[in-house]
């Protein structure tokens, strides 16, 4: 066990040896820290939460009480295999939420980006990654595998199936059920959620340009609903256009349709809202 100088542990906390305790980093009361954790510098481990499992976390992050970060896989398949979990720094990790680490099947890794909040009761499964400025609402739920671009956010009570792809800058509603892949900076919402449109607020809170959102809205309509197949739309789409959004979009939706299975006869259909021909990677 290497607790720096500097950090306060309280006396009924538990740091097994081995546990690493970074400057300045605080340990709560009846807070437990498992023999493979490390909490950079800053970290703040609040009263009956806890850390365990070969687990990482960034300066500066807070653990709310009763979190539990880097439990096992809630997979059958995990036989006790040692897989990791990163969480980075300066995030807020609320009241009752679980992060799991990895399986060896899905990479051995569960990633949390930067400045990323996941409040009461939200919950980050094996092998998922999340981007920075990630904010999950409370009781949200991202399921193994799925990958959650910068700046999303995920309306409370949500969840992100297995395998999903949400790109930057979208806003899943709350009580929304994600079934399949996102495109950056959409909106989704509805029991099953359907692609309902653009974040517009989120793109104007981080002062996307006017033009740049124009631009954006321009290329929705047509993805949705120009002329010839989707993939084509796409490609027409990011020849003609000099917006770096609409660049993110058309090639995000290029690769999905790829992975669909599809070259230009693919069974896409934004209209329906989603990629229709598997774009999800199930």
């Amino acid at each position: 066990m290497t607790v720096d100088s500097s950090a306060q542990v309280h006396a009924s906390a538990i740091v097994e040896p081995g546990a690493v305790v970074g400057a300045g980093a605080v340990v709560g009361p009846f807070a437990v820290i498992g023999p493979e954790v490390t909490l950079g510098p800053g970290v703040v481990v609040k009263s009956h939460a806890v850390v365990t499992g070969w687990t990482e976390v960034g300066d500066g992050t807070v653990i709310f009480p009763f979190a539990v970060v880097g439990e096992v896989p809630q997979d059958l398949k995990y036989k006790g295999e040692r897989t990791r979990l990163i969480v980075g720094k300066r995030c807020r990790i609320r009241e009752g939420a679980t992060l799991n680490t990895g399986t060896e099947g899905g990479g051995g890794v569960t990633r949390v980006g930067d400045d990323c909040l996941l409040m009461t009761g939200a919950h980050v499964g094996h092998d998922a990654c999340l981007g920075d400025r990630v904010i999950l609402a409370n009781q949200a739920a991202i399921a193994g595998h799925c990958q959650i671009g910068d700046d999303v956010i995920v309306g409370g009570l949500s969840g992100v199936h297995q395998w999903v792809r949400v790109g930057r800058g979208a806003i899943i509603g709350a009580v929304t059920m994600v079934t399949n892949d996102v495109l950056p900076h959409g909106l989704v919402q509805g029991p099953r959620g359907v692609l309902d449109g653009l974040n517009l607020v989120g793109l104007k809170r981080r002062g996307v340009d006017r033009a740049e959102i124009t631009a954006l809205r321009a290329a929705y309509q047509m993805l949705a609903q120009g002329e010839g197949s989707f993939l084509d739309r796409a490609r027409r789409l990011a020849e003609e256009s000099d917006s770096a959004h609409v660049r993110e979009m058309t090639d995000w939706a290029r690769t999905v349709a790829r992975g669909a299975g599809g070259g230009a006869g693919a069974a896409i259909d934004l209209r329906a809202g989603w990629f229709c021909a598997g774009g999800s990677g199930r």
